[in-house]
C-alpha cells in the first residue's frame, strides 16, 4: 500500500510569515521543505531533552 501524505493547515501571524518567507529566501529552500526540516528536526530536539530532564 502506497504511503499517503498528510496535510497541515496552520495559521501564523503576519510577522511569522514574514520571518519565515525571509528565511526560505535566504535559504532557497520554500516554506514546506523548511517546515518538513523543522519538524524533522525535533526527534533530536526531544532526545536532548530527555537526556537534560531531572
Amino acid at each position: 500500500m502506497a504511503k499517503q501524505d498528510k496535510r497541515i493547515d496552520l495559521r501564523v501571524t503576519e510577522a511569522e510569515l514574514e520571518l519565515l518567507d525571509e528565511y526560505c529566501q535566504l535559504t532557497g529552500k520554500n516554506r514546506t521543505d523548511v517546515l518538513r526540516e523543522f519538524i524533522r528536526s525535533l526527534k533530536k530536539k526531544m532526545r536532548n531533552a530527555k537526556e537534560y530532564s531531572i
